[in-house]
């Protein structure tokens, strides 16, 4: 995981952050609530010392996770727009972002139980207009029906991400929630292209 950190920073400082947020990610996704911030510290091998200079408290550290998260769903959809394939990309990014919405289930819990709320739609909001290039190009190869639109689009984004996080889909009933969905933006008769999750 790449993290966008202050130019002033010091090189070594940058990769102890790098690592810290890569650890805290994974050590999150596993041990869930009771996961601690002394194992983020382990599992990136630096010192809980560390942690706390870049991060004073676990709800800075969660914050940041989530702020890591959106930078990535942002570098997706550029890569996506960039040399994705058309036909498939608008189904591409949508899949990587409910998936890693399910998977930032557990921060999200716990910074509301710090009274800090992470509303879904502001997020996916804010990747609206790499929403909307997506959904031209796939609409201009023909693999989206020419009627839908960027909103409808963002507010079924919006609608998967809340019940995968709220929900707590199964990675099954994910897949074939989105199957559904999918079937509902092709053209009549198009078969399932995009449907591959990544």
């Amino acid at each position: 995981m790449s993290s966008a950190v202050p130019r002033s920073m010091r090189a070594d400082a940058q990769r102890n952050r790098v690592r810290i947020l890569s650890a805290a990610a994974d050590v999150f996704a596993a041990g869930g609530p009771e996961a601690s911030t002394e194992e983020v510290a382990r599992r990136a091998g630096v010192a809980i010392g560390t942690v706390f200079r870049h991060f004073p408290t676990k709800a800075d550290l969660l914050r940041a996770l989530m702020k890591e998260q959106l930078r990535q769903l942002t570098d997706d959809a550029a890569t996506l727009i960039a040399g994705g394939d058309p036909r498939t990309a608008l189904f591409e990014f949508f899949s990587r972002l409910v998936e890693r919405t399910a998977a930032s289930r557990t921060v999200v819990h716990l910074l509301a139980a710090q009274g800090l709320d992470v509303p879904v739609a502001g997020p996916v909001g804010s990747l609206s207009g790499a929403v909307g290039e997506l959904l031209a190009g796939a609409q201009r190869a023909g693999a989206v029906r020419p009627g839908i639109r960027a909103d409808e689009v963002t507010a079924l984004m919006v609608s998967a991400c809340q019940g995968a996080l709220h929900g707590g889909w199964s990675p099954d009933l994910r897949e074939r929630t989105l199957g559904v969905m999918f079937a509902g933006l092709r053209p009549p008769g198009e078969s399932g292209v995009g449907q591959d999750r990544t």
